[in-house]
């Protein structure tokens, strides 16, 4: 099973500065013994578990979910070790795949924009009012018109246009600029369709908001063909992005009541409210680690 660990924190001082909370997430097929392996080990490294949340898929032979959070006095170096020793320990015996995370290193998210603002601006306002667990270092746009609002938020504005034919430069533009600088990037209604050698080489996940209660109406012109349809709901999907278009894991999704009465714009600037609520829980859940991936399904603690 793969082992993903974080890279390390930065010094600090003292060991009463050095404690800090470390979130730990865990998947594994369920058997007896996972949680008190994992609680006796962090016993004896002294750890005092702050939280803890679990889920089975089926107690007899399913999946094992976990999410815990302890608190303990490590120094960089120690940390590496002390994961070593975890992973060998407790990881490697029930096959885990697991991750730890300090929780002094804040995310850093760099955000895919297009022309639609509400999205985009609704995660920067969160972001500078402290609402965000994340940073966010850069936002970069196919089209130049939210250049002066990125930058009124002190953040860089990079304007990367998607030429007819010339995708594959554009997509090596926005990696030279996020691979292995960002931990997250997220799509603000990024109008364009990453392609799989983008995502396999920007090395971080991406979250994608869809103005639609996915699987219905995929892709372009959601709210039209649901007007068309005469639908009673319309919503918002956040998910992971794959290669399939719109098929990625589900983080959150919500609705909203509409009628007969509300025109198709009706309907685009109701199912924005939704879009911005459901995009920033899922993309703050996914800087708290909250989110596990189950096939094509995701765990949310």
């Amino acid at each position: 099973m793969q082992t993903i660990k974080a890279r390390p924190a930065a010094p600090a001082g003292d060991s009463a500065q050095l404690a800090t909370i470390t979130r730990l997430l865990i998947a594994c097929g369920d058997r007896p013994g996972i949680v008190a392996a994992v609680s006796q080990f962090l016993s004896d490294a002294g750890a005092n578990i702050v939280s803890s949340d679990q889920y089975s898929t089926d107690p007899e032979a399913g999946s094992f979910f976990m999410r815990m959070e302890f608190n303990l006095a490590l120094a960089p170096e120690e940390r590496v070790d002390f994961e070593r020793r975890f992973g060998r320990a407790v990881g490697e015996p029930f096959e885990m795949r697991w991750q730890m995370w300090d929780a002094r290193r804040r995310k850093r998210v760099a955000i895919l924009a297009s022309r639609s603002d509400h999205c985009l601006l609704d995660l920067l306002w969160r972001s500078r009012r402290g609402q965000l667990e994340g940073d966010i270092v850069l936002v970069a746009a196919n089209h130049p018109d939210l250049r002066e609002d990125v930058e009124s938020f002190g953040l860089p504005f990079h304007h990367v246009p998607v030429e007819r034919g010339r995708k594959p430069e554009a997509e090596q533009e926005l990696l030279e600029l996020v691979a292995g600088e960002v931990d997250l990037v997220v799509l603000a209604r990024y109008m364009q369709i990453l392609s799989g050698d983008f995502l396999a080489r920007v090395g971080v996940p991406v979250i994608n908001i869809h103005h639609s209660f996915l699987p219905a109406f995929a892709g372009a012109g959601p709210y039209e063909r649901a007007h068309e349809r005469g639908v009673k709901l319309v919503g918002a999907t956040a998910h992971y992005v794959t290669e399939e278009l719109d098929a990625g894991p589900i983080i959150e999704q919500d609705v909203m009541r509409v009628s007969h009465r509300d025109s198709p714009a009706a309907l685009v600037r109701l199912g924005a409210e939704t879009e911005r609520a459901v995009f920033s829980r899922a993309v703050q859940w996914h800087c708290e680690d909250r989110v596990l991936l189950h096939g094509n399904k995701t765990v949310v603690f």
